[in-house]
C-alpha cells in the first residue's frame, strides 16, 4: 500500500484525539480546513469515528489512532 495524500490527512485528524481520555471527543468545525472535513467525514464512513464532524473514536478507531500517534512519535523522535 502507498500513501496517499487521503491517507495523510486521515492520519492527521487521529493524531488530533486524545488517547489518554477517550470521553474527550473531537468537534471539526465547518470553519476548518477543507481537508480536514473531509478527512474526518472519510474516517467516518470507515467507522473509525462516530460522527462525521469528529465524534469519538470508536474501538477500532482508538486501535488505529494509537498506532498512528505511535508511529509520529517513533518517526519524530
Amino acid at each position: 500500500m502507498k500513501y496517499s495524500i487521503d491517507l495523510i490527512e486521515e492520519l492527521i485528524v487521529l493524531s488530533m484525539f486524545d488517547l489518554a481520555n477517550h470521553q474527550a471527543g473531537l468537534k471539526i468545525h465547518h470553519s476548518a480546513e477543507p481537508i480536514i472535513i473531509a478527512a474526518a467525514e472519510r474516517l467516518h464512513s470507515k467507522g473509525l469515528i462516530s460522527q462525521k464532524d469528529g465524534g469519538y473514536l470508536t474501538h477500532l478507531g482508538i486501535e488505529a489512532a494509537e498506532h498512528a500517534q505511535s508511529a509520529l512519535n517513533i518517526l519524530g523522535s
